[in-house]
């Protein structure tokens, strides 16, 4: 499918409301972490659960997700992951403890499964090679946009009405998402479905690990979006904190930054389809770095500033390394952005629950010396894959 097919704006269209949908329900939580810790008495840890459990879940069923959808097909798996989680997201507003929303929040998690691998390979099926980056960019534009609008709605209805307004809207609008996605995304094309079974599965997870590139992929994955989420998490907890004492509306303003993430997921997209991945992928991490290292300043402007250049960094590399997967994997691409996806909410789970840890010893410097870290093994990474022997020219006539 070409840019100049009407299906290939329908299909984009389609994709950018079903990651917006994805992000805005899954995320929508996070700038409520404050307030969920205040009314149920809870650590920050214990209140960054309410994220950390539902990414856990989420990469678990992606896994699961991808098999059934290289059996039954791409389309309908994804319209019920954006129903349920959608209804789950409504369930939990109701919830009368701790306990219940958590619940809610785990079967949100599964629910989910069928939807970020599921798109990632329906991209790379129906959309030619030379345009994939671009349709990879707006894809994950939509998440970066539902990340935005998703954070600052529930922030600003929070802070006027309640948590429990904030959640009830986001699943309307999950709803609402979701038959947009249902009536724009055209039928799949070249989706032909697998039959192996297990024993396909098992040859594809060996095939994708066996890869000289793949492994690093999913590892630069759980790397980056471990260190994404785990900014935001807390950089909440620090900005209404002394000395900074901000009203939860005005935190839940940084959200907009995701708006750089709309932009540079695309514009990154371009430039790796022209320039190839290898040779942009590494300095766009670089920046996110830097971004990071910004945020230690004890200036409020600074510090939205660092959070900017770390926001336009992650998108950017998020994008050239989602669509990378899908240029490399020769078979099985649902499995292997099953693979990729698992490792990055593994990340966003486990390294989110950690700096949890972390800021209640060590506050926000704490946070931030545990992500410089990893962002420096990221960042060794894609100076690795600099080096990686190209796919064959069958599957990439565009520089990877």
């Amino acid at each position: 499918m070409s840019r100049p097919v009407p299906a290939y704006r329908r299909t984009n269209r389609a994709l950018f409301f079903g990651g917006f949908s994805c992000f805005a329900l899954l995320y929508c939580v996070q700038p409520l972490m404050p307030l969920l810790a205040q009314e149920f008495a809870l650590t920050p840890a214990q209140s960054s659960l309410s994220l950390s459990l539902a990414t856990a879940a989420l990469a678990v069923s992606l896994l699961f997700s991808s098999v059934l959808s290289d059996r039954l097909g791409r389309k309908n798996m994804m319209v019920v992951a954006l129903v349920v989680s959608a209804i789950m997201t409504v369930v939990a507003a109701f919830a009368r403890d701790y306990a219940q929303l958590l619940a809610a929040r785990t079967l949100l998690g599964f629910a989910l499964g069928g939807m970020p691998a599921v798109a990632m390979a329906y991209l790379s099926e129906e959309i030619e090679p030379a345009s994939l980056g671009v349709s990879m960019g707006l894809y994950i534009s939509g998440n970066a946009f539902g990340g935005m609008v998703g954070r600052m709605l529930a922030a600003i209805l929070s802070d006027f009405l309640s948590w429990r307004v904030a959640l009830a809207v986001m699943g309307v609008a999950g709803l609402l998402a979701a038959w947009e996605f249902w009536r724009s995304l055209p039928e799949s094309r070249n989706f032909r479905p697998s039959s192996g079974g297990l024993a396909a599965t098992l040859s594809g997870l060996r095939r994708h690990f066996g890869d000289a590139g793949l492994p690093w992929l999913f590892a630069l994955s759980f790397l980056l979006m471990g260190c994404f989420v785990s900014a935001y998490n807390f950089i909440g907890f620090r900005l209404l904190g002394a000395p900074f004492g901000l009203r939860q509306s005005v935190v839940g303003g940084i959200s907009l930054l995701y708006l750089l993430g709309i932009f540079s997921s695309v514009w990154a997209g371009r430039r790796a389809d022209r320039l190839g991945r290898r040779h942009v992928l590494w300095t766009v991490m670089g920046t996110m770095l830097a971004g990071l290292l910004l945020t230690l300043a004890h200036n409020l402007a600074v510090i939205v500033a660092g959070m900017a250049v770390f926001t336009f960094g992650f998108f950017a590399s998020h994008s050239i390394a989602s669509s990378w997967v899908g240029r490399r994997a020769r078979t099985q691409q649902a499995l292997a952005s099953a693979l990729y996806l698992s490792f990055y909410y593994l990340g966003s789970s486990l390294v989110g629950w950690l700096c949890g840890v972390l800021w209640e010893h060590g506050g926000w410097g704490g946070v931030v010396a545990l992500l410089g870290v990893l962002l420096g093994a990221a960042l060794m990474i894609a100076l690795r894959l600099r080096g990686l022997e190209p796919v064959g020219p069958a599957l990439a006539p565009a520089p990877a």
